[in-house]
């Protein structure tokens, strides 16, 4: 029988280093520095600026995503080994291969040269943006480390993921402005890190809470339960909700008032609605449709500021 990596050649390993960097779920995180970028700005940027910044962004979340795979390397592969490739059913991030290099796929050093290689690309474009923008890619690179390092330390690492997420927007603002205002984005700091900890990383460790069980894996559900890991992830949405109003109040974008039912109607859609049926059912399925339809959240709240950018 042919060993796992046996069954890739040629440029079909592009799919395997793809997966690495779980790439259907960076390509949509890209709409969040982007949005970030468009709310500050007030309007589109030039076209070099968007093609340095389409590139420096998908390299930077290329890298970070393979960052998390090479320091979880061995916790994978641990995983693997007692519980099997569990809860790949439904989830995005596994929507291609999961923990490619954990399964034997990839080699650890593949995966390295791989994280090194678009950490240059992404440092490259990030100095020609604004070179305060190196400065946010390394703290990302630092902040999702520590995330993977406290794993089986404290459940608090939830926190860090949120500073993981939120580098991103806040790259992109400084990308087109090297001056903006403090106050949107903080902003706009606290209103993605509360997404990703009601949207994101709470949901995903909710679904996986009976494999963090059996590893010992220190999560917000395994520590505190599925009922106030309920109670947190709809409370963190619904500030993620009140603060996505601050944000768009703040921008210098005249929004009216369509606009901002589209933009509550897009939050009760994919964060509020998914949450509730999870607080009422307790149901682990309904805890990766979370988390499924708020990876979308960005990318929906973007196409409604870009429809009213264009339109004027």
């Amino acid at each position: 029988m042919a060993q796992p990596a046996d069954s890739y050649k040629g440029l079909s390993r592009l799919k395997l280093f793809l997966a690495l960097s779980r790439t259907p779920h960076g390509l949509l995180d890209m709409a969040t520095p982007a949005l970030g970028a468009l709310l500050w700005l007030g309007r589109f940027p030039s076209f070099e600026v968007i093609i340095l910044g389409l590139m420096t962004t998908f390299a930077g979340y290329t890298a970070v995503y393979a960052l998390n795979d090479v320091v979880d390397y061995r916790v994978d592969k641990e995983k693997i080994r007692l519980c099997g490739n569990l809860g790949t059913g439904c989830d995005l991030d596994a929507v291609m291969i999961r923990h490619p290099m954990a399964q034997g796929y990839l080699s650890f050093k593949e995966g390295v040269l791989w994280t090194a290689a678009w950490s240059m690309v992404a440092i490259l474009g990030a100095y020609h943006l604004n070179p305060v923008c190196i400065v946010i890619f390394f703290i990302g690179c630092a902040l999702e480390t520590v995330y993977c390092l406290l794993l089986k330390v404290s459940h608090l690492r939830t926190l860090v993921s949120g500073g993981v997420k939120t580098a991103g927007a806040i790259a992109g603002v400084f990308a087109v402005d090297p001056n903006p205002s403090p106050l949107f984005v903080s902003m706009l700091f606290f209103w993605l890190f509360s997404w990703e900890i009601g949207g994101q990383n709470v949901p995903n460790d909710w679904a996986d809470i009976e494999e963090d069980r059996r590893l010992y894996v220190q999560t917000i559900p395994v520590r505190l339960g599925p009922d106030r890991a309920n109670a947190v992830i709809f409370g963190s949405l619904l500030i993620t909700l009140m603060l996505s109003m601050v944000v768009f109040y703040v921008s210098p974008i005249p929004f009216e008032f369509p606009f901002a039912v589209a933009f509550m109607a897009t939050g009760l859609c994919f964060l509020i609605l998914p949450a509730a049926i999870l607080y009422t059912t307790k149901a682990a399925r309904y805890a990766m449709a979370l988390f499924n339809m708020a990876s979308y959240y960005p990318l929906a709240l973007f196409v409604i500021v870009v429809s009213k950018l264009s339109v004027g």
